[in-house]
């Protein structure tokens, strides 16, 4: 019996991708499909990281096309290919660097650069190019919770060269003051060195930066939300209603500049005490899920408040390095995969493919 591609294309119709909930023949997923007799070849082109996925999502293609009659023999390549998306008008991508993810809380003390931390971490175990910039001038954290020391290079004496920590480039003021310095600067100062630190860093090839914002809604934070090319924000919050509202200043924020939300955190949602299994809300019960019904925004996941997540970054190995088989590393690389699927369903960017135009005047 000879194998139409159109058997086949229906036959792999009904496989849906878990983290879109679509079939990767309607998006477009499936490439290069190829019969020969009873030997089929096709490729499938995720638009996001999922490592981990990738053997599982195989079985199920290679099953599916094999219940087609005729069929003998399959092969399927499945892999990632993240492209650059839109972020705010007038604002131009970033060299070297494809999509700009902020982290916010508009409150400190809600464990936003522990998830920042984790989340570049998951992106980059799940198979993508990352980088972390640490943006809280004042109070920055990146470089103990990574485990990385020392000075930035400059092959040019223009720019530096990021550092590396557990796979991801990372940049940081910490880099560059003594850890016990205090950096006394207005407002402008701050965000000039800022916006050095991330226009200056030679990022190589990136498919994802995520940006560690210092907390509050103010000067600092509005400028990068304006002058950064953002594909998306990720907002961190606890339950308790004391986080909540400055939470909710920070989505009004991103709101205002154009910048899309991406979803929500929950972090320290629940403690489940070490030495009798008792589970606790300490902070509130649902408190961001609530908040995540209320704007309509998607609940990326929750996080307990786990004293291992805070010796892990405290030690320089976050969570998802530190414990990579782990329920909560799971937990991280969940939300990961739902913030990398939300950037690729979003409107690319296709500037790079645009001429450059100059205007000459004749002499």
């Amino acid at each position: 019996m000879s194998v139409t591609e159109q058997a086949l294309l229906q036959a792999l119709e009904q496989v849906v991708d878990p983290n879109t909930g679509r079939d990767f023949v309607s998006a477009k997923a499936v490439r290069n499909l190829s019969v020969s007799g009873g030997e089929v070849a096709f490729d499938v082109e995720l638009g996001y990281p999922a490592r981990s996925q990738i053997p599982a999502l195989r079985s199920a293609l290679i099953a599916a096309a094999r219940g087609v009659p005729g069929v003998e023999n399959v092969s399927v390549n499945v892999a990632t290919r993240v492209t650059a998306h839109a972020v705010q008008r007038g604002v131009q991508l970033l060299p070297g660097v494809k999509n700009i993810v902020a982290v916010a809380s508009g409150k400190g003390g809600v464990g936003k650069s522990t998830t920042s931390a984790n989340l570049a971490l998951a992106l980059a175990a799940e198979g993508a190019t990352v980088g972390l910039l640490d943006a809280d001038i004042y109070g920055p954290s990146q470089p103990m919770m990574m485990g990385v020391s020392g000075r930035p290079e400059s092959g040019d004496g223009k720019t530096m060269e990021p550092l590396l920590g557990h796979g991801v480039q990372i940049m940081s003021i910490g880099f560059l003051v003594e850890q016990d310095q205090a950096m006394i600067w207005r407002g402008p100062m701050a965000t000039q060195a800022l916006e050095q630190l991330l226009r200056q860093t030679r990022w190589k090839d990136l498919d994802y930066l995520v940006v560690d914002l210092p907390p509050g809604t103010g000067d600092i934070q509005l400028t990068l939300a304006q002058r950064v090319p953002m594909t998306g924000a990720v907002i961190v919050t606890t339950p308790q209603d004391i986080a909540l509202i400055d939470a909710k200043k920070a989505v009004r924020m991103f709101e205002k500049v154009g910048v899309p939300i991406l979803g929500l955190v929950e972090n320290m949602a629940v403690h489940v005490c070490s030495r009798c299994g008792h589970a606790e809300h300490i902070f509130g019960a649902d408190g961001g899920k609530r908040m995540a019904e209320e704007f309509k925004l998607d609940y990326l996941g929750a996080l307990p408040l786990a004293l291992s997540i805070r010796e892990q970054a405290d030690g320089g190995r976050p969570t998802v390095v530190a414990e990579p088989d782990s329920e909560l590393a799971a937990v991280y690389k969940a939300v990961a995969r739902r913030v990398a699927v939300a950037i690729a369903q979003k409107n690319k960017d296709f500037s790079s493919k645009f001429p450059t135009i100059t205007v000459s005047k004749d002499t």
